[in-house]
């Protein structure tokens, strides 16, 4: 099985449609067409349904697609590893950053790094802790923003120097939003947003045995998106400080759990990575500055 192949697998599977597929490719549809069927021959399964005006993937070709993307990110990234061996202005780095404002840090180091390597190139992924893990193990980050203390079996880390703090996102004009900070009490009966992770986590250590008591409305894996839904009315947010805009007359108010309740986030790479020349530099300057 080659790359190519899956590259042509993929572009049909995005596009649903051969003739789209091959032009964008700049190859032939009978070339296309002959690669795909041998593909399917390869494995021995059918990828394809085929009708009038379109394709669409069977259940077999979905779980290639979702193999064949990582492993062609991952040949992506070899490519790019290599190249960038002679590069010694810049390179590619691949971040997977959980939400914080704490990022901030990680920018500015960004920025100053820059500054002596600018044909630097960042490729940023957002996720959970379990999403970002998987990817870091697989190789595809160098480096990973996790909100859970990394395993250190696994993983080695910096520590931010601050922590987030979590509270509720609540409409200005709502009589929560006269309170100081939240309580347990305040939120049971409300229809709450979170994020899956920390509901099953963080939230439910903070609630103990009364955990039962919160209603879960929806989750959200960006906070922005849940914000939108508080702002007309659907529920109220949980989610840390500073991430959503809750400055005067803006229509959303933070007000922080009681007790509080905060996190740590850290910086990690996989403890037997081999980095790359611009990876292991911007570790190594990472670690000068500290965060």
């Amino acid at each position: 099985m080659e790359i190519r192949t899956l590259r042509y697998f993929l572009a049909v599977a995005r596009e649903e449609n051969m003739s789209r597929a091959a032009e964008i490719l700049h190859v032939t549809q009978p070339t296309l067409s002959k690669q795909l069927k041998s593909l399917e021959e390869e494995l021995g399964k059918k990828l394809f349904t085929r009708h009038s005006f379109s394709i669409k993937l069977t259940e077999e070709g979905i779980l290639l697609r979702n193999r064949a993307e990582d492993l062609v990110s991952m040949a992506d990234k070899i490519e790019q590893e290599f190249v960038s061996l002679d590069d010694i202005s810049g390179g590619d780095l691949y971040l997977g950053l959980a939400e914080s404002y704490q990022l901030r840090f990680l920018a500015r180091a960004i920025k100053t790094f820059k500054e002596s390597y600018p044909n630097l190139h960042y490729h940023i992924t957002s996720g959970d802790t379990e999403q970002l893990s998987e990817k870091t193990e697989k190789g595809l980050l160098d480096f990973v923003v996790l909100v859970e203390q990394p395993d250190i079996r696994k993983y080695e880390y910096i520590e931010f120097p601050q922590a987030d703090t979590w509270g509720l996102i609540i409409p200005e004009n709502d009589p929560l939003a006269k309170k100081e900070s939240i309580r347990l009490d305040d939120l049971i009966g409300l229809p709450l947003f979170c994020s899956d992770q920390a509901w099953n986590g963080d939230i439910k250590k903070w609630a103990g045995s009364r955990f039962s008591e919160l209603q879960l409305e929806g989750s959200f894996r960006l906070s922005y998106n849940g914000s939108i839904f508080t702002m007309e009315g659907l529920g109220y947010l949980l989610t840390y400080d500073h991430l959503i805009d809750t400055s005067k007359n803006n229509g959303l108010a933070f007000r922080p759990l009681s007790p509080k309740l905060e996190n740590k986030i850290y910086f990690a790479w996989n403890r037997y990575q081999a980095f790359t020349p611009i990876a292991e530099r911007f570790l190594s300057h990472l670690k000068v500055l500290v965060l």
